[in-house]
């Protein structure tokens, strides 16, 4: 096997040769993802400036960037009281990433805000790093490339440079995803924790975890294992990362039901944001009232939109797309498309579930490559232009 799980047995660490070694393979990959976020940033650098605005203030400091550096200098417990009666609690943002920028402040002269940034770009380039791995164990390594390129040129991909937490939960989440395909349980376990301190949808890094090893258990047991079989060995190590996976997303719940005084505290800070979830009717009804008003075209747009990431879930499913990628894409699309608030932000919700990607990586990979790297080229600069424009506009909330 050409890949990361080659180099050593499910559990054991990996020794420096190893990594290097994989290191090497996924240095195309790396690249091609930096190229299209060079390409991103130097049209929002160009763009900005033509409009009077500072780049380094649009990645840094506006919405939740604000939110994440407040947390970072001053610790949980700053809520704000809007006009039309909601309540913005800081306690809506999950502790890991301003644990980093705290820290990283602390150990360099960066600013918290700038550390932030600093987190996204690093932790954008591991998590490429894990899409490239993941595509070249499935399809080879012109689509692990392919992979990490599209991830790179998605229409909202400007905000896996900026000071938000998108490209750290998206790191945790691809190489927790990574370590259960390739049996890797303890370490899986351990990602999937930190995942789930990043983002409420960690609980899909969970979902993975959980998915895999009970399937995983049922089929040795239809197979004829004895149930005392599965206690040994590599089962014990399924079992503790089982165990772990879970820990961060109901630590930080639990600490916050214990910090209001209600088991439900968390869902009552999302509440106050607007945010929750009906199972999607809110939404339906946004579509609904798009598509029956003056902005038609929109409506139209939103719902081809839906349609398409639906379908690539599906297409990939069909194709043999491996369990923890299908359980792990279709909870971030499930809780994404089910989610109330703000619709502007369901793009970017739904940027972390990459394997939807990955039926469209393979196909790259089958053209030549002339033919693959002008559509890449193509889409990298629509959303090089497209992300200038956003962030320049509206934004992300």
């Amino acid at each position: 096997m050409n890949d990361l799980a080659s180099t050593a047995a499910p559990g054991r660490t990996l020794c420096p040769p190893a990594v290097r070694a994989a290191l090497r393979r996924a240095a195309p990959g790396l690249a091609a993802y930096a190229a299209v976020r060079l390409l991103g940033l130097a049209v929002l650098m160009v763009w900005s400036a033509a409009n009077g605005k500072d780049w380094h203030t649009l990645l840094t400091a506006r919405w939740d960037s604000l939110w994440y550096t407040g947390i970072a200098e001053h610790g949980y417990g700053h809520t704000v009281h809007l006009a039309n009666g909601a309540v913005h609690s800081d306690l809506a943002f999950f502790p890991l990433l301003p644990w980093l920028e705290r820290g990283l402040s602390a150990l360099t002269p960066l600013s918290a805000a700038d550390a932030g940034m600093a987190v996204a770009w690093l932790t954008s380039l591991a998590a490429a790093w894990a899409l490239y791995a993941t595509g070249e164990r499935l399809h080879g390594p012109r689509a692990g490339v392919a992979l990490a390129a599209l991830w790179a040129a998605l229409p909202v991909g400007i905000v896996q440079s900026m000071a938000y937490s998108e490209s750290l939960f998206t790191a945790l989440a691809a190489w927790g995803v990574y370590c259960v395909l390739t049996g890797r349980w303890v370490w899986a376990g351990v990602l999937a924790s930190l995942a789930g301190l990043t983002r409420p949808v960690g609980a899909a890094v969970v979902a993975a975890v959980w998915i895999t090893a009970a399937v995983t258990v049922a089929n040795e047991r239809a197979g004829g294992v004895r149930f005392r079989a599965l206690l040994g060995g590599r089962h014990r190590r399924m079992l503790l990362g089982v165990l772990l996976a879970p820990l961060g997303w109901c630590g930080y719940f639990l600490w916050v039901a214990a910090r209001r005084g209600s088991l439900t505290g968390y869902l009552d800070v999302q509440g106050g944001w607007g945010n929750g979830f009906d199972g999607g009717i809110a939404f339906g009804r946004f579509i609904g009232h798009q598509l029956t008003g003056p902005a038609f075209a929109a409506g139209l747009g939103l719902l081809i939109g839906v349609a398409l990431v639906v379908w690539l879930y599906v297409h990939g499913v069909r194709k043999g797309q491996p369990l923890p990628l299908a359980v792990y894409g279709g909870t971030v699309l499930l809780l994404a498309l089910t989610a109330k608030g703000y619709f502007g932000s369901k793009p970017r919700l739904m940027m972390p579930a990459f394997p939807l990607l990955l039926p469209l990586a393979a196909g790259l990979a089958r053209w030549r490559p002339a033919r693959s790297w002008l559509v890449i080229g193509l889409v990298a600069a629509g959303s090089a232009v497209y992300g200038a424009f956003w962030l320049n506009g509206s934004g992300p909330p």
